[in-house]
């Protein structure tokens, strides 16, 4: 497994910490773990194909040891009867005999041994095919963490940048900035009901003049009717 993974995911918690502070990308870095991971998960599937291809091997070879004794016995068995029979000479038989029961034990003994290392090679293969789906699981949980370690770094950037600029804010000086602006405002509206005020005003005493200098003396109409009772005699 890749030295830098070896280190970010089993390393203690304080070390992987420290390590990743120190790292310029933490993204790049993990993305690079999780291709090596993805490479040392094809070389161990290779390496397992090798192992097992060879536990096949040898099973093979423990079978055709296996074979090769019994042909050796049955040969004995035949030199024996034909010892008996008269169509081979009986001490020639009888040597011929044990020559094939010595091979019989060779391949007895090699089918033995062969049969061991082929157990032996296959127990490997079921540790290292456990190690692989081992493996298998470490990468897919890594390309999930990793995934989720991109959404969180996007967010994270985001909200830094959106502090960033709240922090530039300058809160007092707003507040201050908006508490000037009611006060001119309320200025501005006293002024402004004052000068209504006044020209209400204005127009109450103008009335009041006109109606004074309208009620001080009589109208038209009573002059004209004056005028005509004074011609007709009437008082």
């Amino acid at each position: 497994m890749a030295g830098i993974f070896n280190r970010l995911f089993k390393a203690g918690e304080a070390e992987a910490h420290s390590l990743v502070d120190k790292l310029e990308d933490p993204i790049k870095m993990s993305e690079q773990a999780v291709r090596d991971l993805r490479k040392d998960l094809q070389e161990s599937l290779k390496s397992l194909a090798e192992v097992k291809s060879l536990a096949i091997r040898m099973s093979k070879d423990a079978d055709d040891a296996k074979r090769l004794a019994g042909d050796y016995e049955r040969k004995a068995m035949l030199l024996l009867q034909k010892g008996q029979s008269g169509d081979v000479e009986a001490g020639e038989a009888e040597r011929l005999a044990m020559e094939a029961l010595s091979r019989k034990e060779e391949a007895a003994a090699r089918a033995l041994q062969t049969t061991q290392q082929a157990q032996t090679q296959n127990q490997m293969v079921a540790n290292l095919q456990n190690n692989v789906n081992d493996l298998k699981s470490k990468v897919a949980s890594y390309e999930n963490d990793l995934v989720m370690l991109k959404a969180r770094a996007r967010t994270a950037n985001a909200t830094r940048k959106i502090n960033q600029r709240l922090s530039n804010v300058d809160t007092k000086g707003t507040v201050a900035l908006l508490e000037r602006m009611k006060d001119k405002v309320s200025e501005e509206e006293a002024l402004s009901q004052a000068y209504g005020e006044m020209a209400d005003s204005g127009s109450s005493i103008d009335d009041e003049i006109d109606k004074a200098l309208l009620s001080g003396g009589p109208s038209k109409a009573e002059d004209s009717l004056a005028q005509l009772k004074s011609k007709m005699g009437i008082s």
